[in-house]
């Protein structure tokens, strides 16, 4: 049973204010287009997801928001590659080894090195973890040749498989080549080798939308709303509908996200607001994670990422959930900022779901941002969850609109300037 509340004259205060700024009709309008048959489903790599990308282009322009420092647009665009390997060989003392012995982590489409090519070379030994070193090496700023112990063997073939299968979709995280080679027993490093990779790369372009209010006293310091853009696309019909529209995921949250900026442009803030549509969400997180190397994450105080707010939660009619909420303080703000409403924010209730790690906030939130998800469903038991039924009609436009309202009044003192969350600590996030 709910708590009664006698707040009556705040409430309607709150009500009326809601009404007065955050416009179903406009929340509504926003939704139906993002979640539109003639979206596709907004899977990355195809007509419909670059459809939704010029139309939050144009919602960006109408807000009167700006593009990032230094951006002539509002895409953030970076690619993704399809390679096909072609020919790889391998010369240790002048003697052809077995090709499957050399791995390259790149995108080049020609490579050929030996013990006079100017490469960084190092050993992944018996003792090192390989799955953390294979994260090191992503980020190399150097052309590297690693001699990996054979202990790895079993690691380092089935990473070569997931590569080497078919077509290897890989992003560009290093800025060089990095070519891995296995030892043989207890194989020492030799002095005279060789290498010739011969791959077929096809760049794969995709895009965030990003756009800015700059701050007014404080525009070195960031608070980020966020939400991602793209979803799964097409599936097996179900009665003879096959477009899973992802209306709750994300629409709704990127629905947010627009509103929020319409919201701000007319409550000028303090410190910088970026508002950014990311892509690739559901297809590992690339959007959010090449967002974030594009910033110095100290600077960025909060990240507000909006997950699936289409339906009432668990908790009933003005009411949300925050992800992770124990590891900052950002939730106690908001419900602080929210004393004098009928909204109340909740920590996570399904925290057996992971739910802090599954959408884009985790990548920040690894960085030691303050960053954290706000969200409605019912993860347990949504039935329309990544389905053909994820659809418009199941909106609650009323409730979003009183979300959107409750995010953009929890945040005045972050934005503002007033309130600074507690950073996450880094080392307790992990890689789940």
């Amino acid at each position: 049973m709910k708590k009664p509340y006698f707040l009556l004259p705040v409430i309607c205060l709150f009500t009326f204010t809601a009404q007065a700024q955050i416009k179903e009709a406009e929340v509504k309008r926003i939704l139906s287009v993002l979640s539109a048959d003639d979206m596709q489903g907004r899977m990355i790599f195809t007509p419909g997801i670059e459809k939704a990308a010029v139309f939050l282009e144009d919602e960006f322009k109408k807000a009167g928001l700006q593009p990032l420092d230094g951006a002539a647009s509002y895409r953030q665009t970076f690619a993704r590659y399809n390679i096909r390997s072609q020919k790889q060989q391998l010369t240790i003392g002048g003697k052809e080894e077995d090709g499957q012995r050399v791995m390259m982590m790149g995108v080049e489409t020609h490579l050929e090195w030996n013990e006079k090519t100017p490469v960084e070379v190092k050993q992944l030994r018996d003792t090192d973890n390989f799955d953390a070193k294979l994260g090191e090496l992503r980020g190399a700023s150097r052309n590297t040749l690693v001699w990996v112990d054979g202990i790895h063997r079993e690691k380092f073939e089935t990473y070569y498989k997931s590569l080497h299968e078919g077509n290897s979709k890989r992003s560009r995280d290093s800025s060089a080549a990095v070519v891995l080679i296995l030892k043989e027993g207890q194989e020492s490093t030799p002095d005279v080798w060789g290498v010739k990779i011969d791959q077929e790369v096809v760049r794969m372009p995709l895009s965030n939308i990003a756009g800015m209010i700059k701050g007014s006293s404080k525009p070195d310091e960031y608070v980020i709303f966020s939400g991602h853009y793209d979803h799964i696309g097409i599936l097996p019909p179900v009665a003879g509908d096959s477009i899973a529209n992802g209306a709750d995921d994300d629409a709704s949250g990127v629905t947010a996200v627009l509103m929020l900026a319409k919201y701000f442009k007319q409550h000028p803030p303090a410190r910088t607001l970026l508002f950014v549509a990311f892509t690739a969400e559901e297809s590992g997180g690339y959007g959010s994670r090449y967002f974030s190397q594009q910033l110095n994450p100290e600077k960025i105080v909060a990240m507000f990422n909006i997950e699936m707010i289409g339906k009432e939660s668990k908790f009933g009619q003005n009411s949300a959930f925050i992800t992770g909420f124990e590891r900052s303080d950002f939730g106690t703000i908001l419900q602080k900022n929210l004393e004098k409403s009928v909204f109340r924010f909740h920590p996570d209730p399904y925290p057996e779901q992971q739910l802090f790690y599954r959408s884009d906030n985790a990548t920040l939130a690894r960085l030691g941002v303050p960053a954290h998800t706000i969200s409605t469903t019912q993860i347990d038991k949504d039935e329309r969850y990544h389905s053909v039924d994820d659809e418009m009609d199941s909106m609650d436009v009323k409730n979003i609109a009183s979300i959107i309202q409750a995010i953009a009044t929890s945040a005045t003192s972050i934005v503002n300037g007033v309130d600074t969350p507690t950073r996450i600590d880094k080392e307790g996030v992990g890689r789940n």
